[in-house]
């Protein structure tokens, strides 16, 4: 005896109610894994910018006054952001991956009802051969049929009643999944979308920050680290003290140009003395002879 009609729209109706069980447990697994792979991940940048965050803290302290206070700031700023990035990977483990993951346990209930089902179709189709086989064993045995056929026809309505069943079920199951896609993607753009949003101001104030620092005042700063006041002072008295001793050494030698145009003048005076003394000397002498001569005559 072959199936029915009917049994056979319910084999047809029950693969495809499996078929799309089989593709919720599937692909709801997929996403749930990778949704909560981007989870970690962005949890993982969230650790990183902290670590840039204390790293970017410990370089402006060794930097010049305007720029400390800028790269404070901007740390401050990204700092923030990591807290609206905290909020962001528990929010999405609440309201993505938790519902994905929930599916595991409602599409295993969805199997259940599916084998119930299944079970209730496998004992009306063993009825049906069984009847087959006792009105060709026993075509006469009116008693024996007719209990067979009873049986059969608890069995097909059992299968009727839970092929019902399994269809609000997976009516309901079917409108719920449609609802929770719905809403768990909304939920993962609004998350982002609150995130970003929030970012964006934060990183903007970032930038501010950052463009505010003032260069020329820093480059002062830094030229005066190199010249420092006392080397000021230093550099000043030993221009100074050169500067005197310019001075000093110019004098020294106008003073000594001097004397040396003196000396000729006071020598040629000397000698000339000299010369008139040398002539004295030499009249005198002839005066002598002139009266040695005269005695003599």
């Amino acid at each position: 005896m072959s199936r029915t009609p009917d049994a056979r729209a319910r084999d047809t109706q029950t693969k495809q109610i499996q078929e799309s069980i089989t593709h919720v447990e599937k692909h709801f697994g997929e996403l749930c894994q990778l949704f909560a792979a981007y989870v970690r991940k962005t949890a993982r940048l969230r650790d990183k910018a902290d670590v840039l965050v204390r790293e970017i803290s410990l370089y402006a302290d060794t930097e010049t006054p305007n720029l400390k206070n800028g790269l404070k700031n901007f740390a401050d700023q990204l700092a923030k952001i990591q807290d609206y990035r905290q909020a962001e990977v528990e929010r999405l483990e609440a309201k993505v991956v938790e519902p994905l993951k929930a599916y595991g346990t409602v599409v295993k209930m969805k199997r259940a009802d599916l084998k119930l089902t299944q079970s209730a179709r496998n004992r009306e189709a063993k009825q049906m051969q069984q009847l087959e086989r006792m009105r060709q064993r026993n075509p006469s045995d009116r008693q024996i049929i007719s209990q067979a056929e009873s049986e059969l026809q608890r069995a097909t309505m059992d299968a009727t009643r839970t092929t019902r069943q399994l269809e609000e079920t997976i009516d309901v199951f079917e409108k719920q999944k449609i609802h929770d896609i719905k809403k768990i993607f909304g939920e993962f753009v609004t998350v982002e979308m609150m995130f970003h949003a929030k970012a964006l101001e934060v990183y903007t104030t970032a930038y501010q920050h950052i463009q505010n620092v003032d260069e020329e005042g820093d480059l002062e700063v830094f030229r005066s680290t190199l010249h420092p006041p006392d080397y000021q002072s230093r550099l000043e008295i030993v221009r100074a003290n050169s500067k005197t001793s310019l001075n000093r050494t110019g004098t020294s030698m106008s003073k000594s140009d001097t004397l040396q145009s003196r000396t000729p003048k006071a020598q040629r005076k000397r000698d000339e003395e000299d010369e008139e003394d040398d002539e004295e000397e030499d009249e005198d002498e002839d005066d002598d002879l002139e009266d040695v001569t005269d005695d003599e005559h």
